[in-house]
């Protein structure tokens, strides 16, 4: 982004930043000043060097915020997070006025990925909005942008947008062939209804299987994902912890189903028979944390549905 639209020395904003580490590498590597607004900013998770080149701002974004000027205003696993869609983005564009040249980046989950890996642990009450690659470009065109990149990234999970601002009363670029999504939609939306009971079932069944043979099985990774795993399957008993590299949540537990959060250093210890990797793009990483702690344990990922093997 910074090379691509060329942010140095310029002003960034940055709307659900967090606990701030986006904005702060953005900062870092202008280098440039930034505004993060997030009423779930943490003061004391931040240590970075351009630190005075960074104000946050503890609250939601609104419109007495209108008058932040920015050259780059980025949008990060928050939009999913909002109800009135078009009212958020069309508050945003107002915001813009008319600096046709600053560019507003979004980042989404991919409902498409969704509706057809049955990903019923992406699904739960903070996220209630979901965009299709589609969707997410007429919104943006309806709010009063030009779509200049749309993509699928990591490994396919998230929807990227990158827009300007076109001028007030001008009616947004056409779209590409690619928004026409209508009716790839309508077939994953049935076929998702047809068998995410299945899935569901299905890793209900092993997990219960698991336990009764006495097998430990752990959860690797604590965030919405395996709170909505947990919370959906009713797991109890048949998980006792789950991993977190992040040190803030070791000894803390799991929304809904209380499940104890630890360390992979811990696992030395506990040595589980099976690991369940809640995002598969990072299994590479978990399977060398693995081998490192002497951890002889199955990996594998919640997608995946050849993982089971005798234990016994």
């Amino acid at each position: 982004m910074i090379r691509r639209y060329g942010l140095y020395n310029k002003r960034i904003l940055e709307v659900g930043c967090g606990k701030g580490e986006f904005i702060v590498q953005m900062c870092e590597m202008g280098p440039n000043r930034g505004i993060g607004i997030d009423p779930a900013y943490v003061p004391e998770r931040i240590e970075t060097e351009v630190a005075d080149q960074i104000e946050f701002i503890q609250d939601l974004y609104s419109e007495q915020y209108a008058h932040l000027e920015a050259d780059f205003v980025c949008c990060r696993h928050t939009l999913e997070h909002i109800q009135p869609t078009l009212q958020f983005v069309q508050m945003v564009r107002r915001a813009i006025g008319e600096r046709r040249d600053t560019v507003v980046f979004f980042d989404v989950p991919d409902a498409r990925r969704v509706l057809s890996e049955n990903a019923f642990w992406d699904i739960y009450y903070e996220h209630c909005s979901y965009f299709t690659i589609g969707s997410l470009a007429r919104l943006f065109r309806r709010a009063g942008f030009e779509i200049l990149d749309l993509h699928r990234e990591y490994d396919g999970q998230y929807l990227t947008i990158e827009t300007k601002p076109v001028p007030r009363g001008n009616a947004a670029l056409s779209s590409a062939p690619a928004e026409d999504d209508f009716d790839e939609v309508a077939y994953f939306i049935e076929s998702f209804q047809k068998t995410v009971c299945r899935t569901t079932n299905e890793w209900r069944e092993r997990l219960e299987d698991l336990n009764e043979r006495r097998c430990k099985t752990v959860l690797w990774g604590s965030g919405s994902k395996a709170v909505a795993f947990l919370t959906t399957l009713g797991i109890t008993k048949e998980i006792e912890y789950v991993v977190d590299i992040n040190p803030f949540k070791h000894g803390k537990y799991m929304a809904g189903t209380g499940h104890r959060i630890i360390g992979p250093k811990d696992l030395r210890a506990y040595q589980p028979d099976l690991v369940v990797a809640m995002n598969p793009v990072y299994c590479p990483e978990i399977q060398r944390e693995l081998d490192e702690l002497g951890v002889n344990a199955e990996l594998t990922a919640v997608t995946d549905p050849q993982w089971e093997r005798s234990h016994a």
